[in-house]
């Protein structure tokens, strides 16, 4: 007894411990976050197709491992890069000549005045506006800095994820106290889950960016390349999305006057850019996962809080498992049909 007593003790010491390391770890590396789960979505994402060739028809995994990471550097952090530099020479040149900025800034405010008479654009909201937009340069510099740490995170990890993948997916699975058919059905949730946000999100992005900048073009909009990117971006955010966007645009367009341009770009936004995504979501996302719209929204909302960018793919995930789980204890604690009552 006093045996079993002492067994107990230092089991539950060992599990304090390394849960006590456990959160040290996490703490310390919580900067890097996004970076592991960059790697894990481009591993579900690959590692069917890289078993495949390795696996299957023998091929040398350590070099299709270095196969795939680049293909990955190529296709995700090369247009990221470019978009990037794009982005700062740009605000970079609005900040250095801000005169244009002011201008308009002036005029849609003196049309709101006109309107509500509400005094919104003064001299001195203006003069702080552009004192707080100088620090812009250094938070990008700072935020590319982190950026670029976080890739080099993602694509080293995701490089000994294919090399031992199989092996850590056989030590997880030890380790899982649920039945093997649950295990499975938390397999696939997550593969499907993931496929269906990683690949189905960006497409959304790059579909309202693009039907948005043809929509900028047509009614006059200046810059509208630059808007249209803006577009794609904001569309991943639930509720507000787009509108973030054109809303402003058609209000700057109709305080310089240009109430047709202004009326034919609201009607296209309203018309095409919101309902785009839609129409999308209808098709696209429902061939690779028919995610409910709820669990994209709430799971949207809360993943950006908890992983930044990543969150549009894991905060669905996390949803998703909070109903699985549920369906699991059901399944591994449940009553039978047939067992009575206590």
């Amino acid at each position: 007894m006093p045996d079993a007593f002492n067994n107990r003790l230092r089991q539950i010491v060992i599990l304090l411990v390394i849960f006590l390391l456990a959160i040290l770890l996490l703490k310390e590396l919580a900067v890097f976050m996004p970076g592991f789960l960059g790697a894990i979505t481009l591993y579900i994402l690959m590692r069917e197709s890289y078993f495949n060739l390795t696996i299957k028809k023998n091929r040398n995994r350590t070099f299709m491992a270095l196969i795939y990471v680049f293909a990955s550097l190529l296709v995700i952090a090369v247009p990221l890069y470019f978009t990037i530099q794009l982005l700062t020479v740009k605000i970079s040149s609005i900040l250095s000549d801000p005169v244009e900025l002011i201008r308009d800034a002036k005029i849609v405010g003196q049309k709101i005045y006109d309107l509500t008479g509400i005094q919104l654009m003064t001299d001195e909201n203006l003069a702080s506006f552009q004192k707080k937009s100088a620090a812009v340069i250094p938070g990008l510099l700072n935020s590319s800095a982190n950026l670029l740490s976080n890739f080099a995170i993602m694509f080293f990890l995701l490089y000994f994820l294919l090399k031992s993948g199989r092996t850590a997916e056989k030590f997880l699975n030890k380790f899982i106290p649920l039945k093997p058919q649950n295990v499975d059905l938390l397999s696939n949730e997550t593969k499907n889950m993931i496929k269906a946000n990683a690949i189905g999100i960006p497409v959304l992005a790059i579909i309202q960016g693009i039907v948005a900048t043809i929509g900028y073009w047509i009614f006059g909009v200046k810059d509208f390349g630059l808007w249209g990117f803006f577009t794609g971006v904001f569309s991943m955010l639930p509720i507000v999305g787009t509108a973030i966007i054109w809303v402003p645009l058609c209000a700057y367009l109709f305080a310089i006057d240009k109430t047709g341009n202004a009326l034919g770009l609201l009607i296209f936004s309203a018309v095409l850019i919101t309902n785009i995504d839609y129409v999308a979501r209808l098709t696209l996302l429902k061939k690779l996962m028919d995610v409910h719209p709820l669990v994209t929204v709430f799971g949207v909302i809360i993943g950006i809080g908890l992983f930044g960018f990543w969150g549009v793919i894991f905060g669905p995930l996390l949803v998703s498992y909070f109903i699985i789980l549920i369906r699991i204890y059901m399944n591994e604690f449940g009553k039978a049909p047939d067992q009575p009552a206590a």
